[in-house]
């Protein structure tokens, strides 16, 4: 955390910004900053920013940085031909080490958001606003700050866990903070956001809801294998007034027409060629800046996971592609590899590192998918575990489950449909992780052979060990 310059601390929200896809303009000395409501809304503002920007100009958290790691160190994908860094190559070889640049990049990034979240708590609560305007900005703070963290703990395990402005380096040294003390932590913010309004209108369109926090809420407790507590905070969300729901068509998840529609229950904003810094998605499009290119973008890491999509599925059409359409010539335009297409923007494919598309990172499907697996894992598969994963299978054009499932039929039936519904959304080594299937799924890729129990967790980064003696490596890592 030291790396994280003190300076940033003392000008986190200094956007003069309230649009979360607005341009940051302005910065303005803290003294001068928590004056007005409209300061405490751009305050929050920037706090959103730290998932879909990098002052650094580095791929955003959500536009690449963290679902690179997560799907590129998995069964699901390999880097490209295109790619020639060396931490790049190696995170898709699973060879990487404690210096990679890649892992840096996730560690530094969220804790710049904790900061920034931090610092907006710390002085939004003790501004004399409207009531219900600060508690609301001060609860979408903790719900961002409860995201990062568990984003972390599911990572590197311990992490320093720090919950106030640091204003000297003394304290951004602090040592990796037990990892029952984090969920402990991530629990309490999440509980505290629950309180958030149900929806939003205009600009505010896209800031974290009740029904997000509830959502979020329910995967630490599933990832904690407390199923009962997961269970019954998913049918808060499903039995609630959210208007939640799954899109007809699978595609309209990612299409831009149909963003922030009634199955993204929270996702980072992004917008095209808008001229805002923070809307600036790095994913994917950069690769189509000329077609007839035979350098290919990340790939599937074999070709099983695409093979295994039933030809009826709706979602391989829309998860990779073979063929694109030149918008030059109008003609389609055959690829020698299988792409991934979910973010690439259509509209804009001869534009570089200009998708517009959001990066759903709680949608309805999920919520149906964990509250089957919960069941399940309760008491076996009962006809609400089958209703909720066939609504999934329905919209795919799948048949229902066979009834009478085992309890283990019905438990891999789940990780197979999660695999189907979620490549290339940051969802792959989470889930592989917390049901302890790693190592296993990803040997049977011939490249990533090197995988093994250490890869469980990612390694802290060598740089923040060199500058705070307090932290400790992950096992394996030294």
């Amino acid at each position: 955390m030291k790396r994280i310059a003190l300076i940033l601390f003392a000008i986190t929200a200094l956007f003069s910004c309230n649009k979360l896809t607005e341009d940051p303009k302005s910065i303005i000395a803290q003294g001068q900053f928590y004056k007005t409501p409209n300061d405490a809304i751009s305050a929050v503002t920037a706090v959103y920013s730290s998932l879909n920007t990098d002052p650094g100009g580095d791929f955003p958290m959500y536009g690449r940085q963290l679902y690179f790691v997560t799907d590129a160190a998995t069964d699901d994908e390999t880097e490209g031909n295109a790619a020639s860094n060396p931490d790049v190559r190696a995170m898709g070889s699973i060879t990487y080490i404690a210096n990679n640049n890649r892992i840096l990049g996730n560690w530094t990034q969220h804790y710049r958001g904790i900061d920034w979240a931090n610092v907006a708590i710390d002085n939004i609560s003790a501004m004399q606003i409207d009531t219900t305007l600060r508690n609301r900005l001060v609860r979408e703070s903790k719900f961002i700050r409860a995201l990062l963290y568990f984003n972390l703990v599911r990572l590197f395990g311990d992490v320093p866990l720090v919950l106030h402005q640091a204003t000297t380096v003394a304290e951004t040294n602090v040592p990796r903070t037990p990892i029952t003390q984090v969920y402990a932590q991530i629990i309490k913010d999440l509980q505290e956001a629950e309180r958030l309004p149900a929806s939003y209108s205009g600009n505010d369109v896209g800031r974290a809801t009740s029904g997000a926090a509830k959502t979020l809420l329910a995967k630490v407790y599933l990832t904690q294998k407390d199923w009962a507590n997961a269970s019954a905070k998913l049918i808060e969300v499903i039995n609630g007034s959210y208007g939640y729901g799954l899109f007809s068509n699978y595609a309209d998840v990612f299409n831009k027409s149909t963003k922030n529609g009634k199955e993204h229950i929270f996702s980072v904003q992004f917008l095209s060629n808008s001229g805002a810094n923070n809307s600036r998605d790095r994913i994917m499009t950069d690769v189509f800046s000329g077609f007839g290119s035979k350098i290919p973008p990340d790939l599937p890491a074999d070709s099983s996971l695409y093979k295994s999509f039933a030809n009826t599925d709706t979602r391989k059409g829309v998860t990779y592609f073979t063929t694109l359409t030149n918008p030059t010539t109008g003609l389609p335009y055959k690829f020698k590899y299988i792409g991934l297409r979910k973010f690439v923007d259509t509209t804009q494919l001869l534009t570089p590192v200009e998708s517009g598309i959001n990066f759903p990172v709680l949608r309805y499907a999920d919520v149906l998918l964990i509250y089957s697996e919960a069941i399940n894992e309760q008491s076996g598969p009962t006809a609400d575990a089958y209703n909720a994963i066939n609504q999934v299978r329905e919209r795919a054009k799948l048949p229902d489950l066979t009834p009478n499932l085992s309890q283990s039929d019905f438990r891999d039936s789940v990780y197979r449909e999660r695999r189907w519904e979620f490549v290339q959304e940051g969802q792959r080594w989470f889930d592989l992780v917390r049901t302890s299937r790693l190592v296993d799924a990803v040997k049977k890729v011939a490249a990533k052979s090197a995988v093994s129990d250490k890869d469980n967790l990612f390694p802290i980064p060598q740089a923040e060990i060199n500058v705070n003696p307090k932290i400790t490596q992950n096992p394996g890592w030294n």
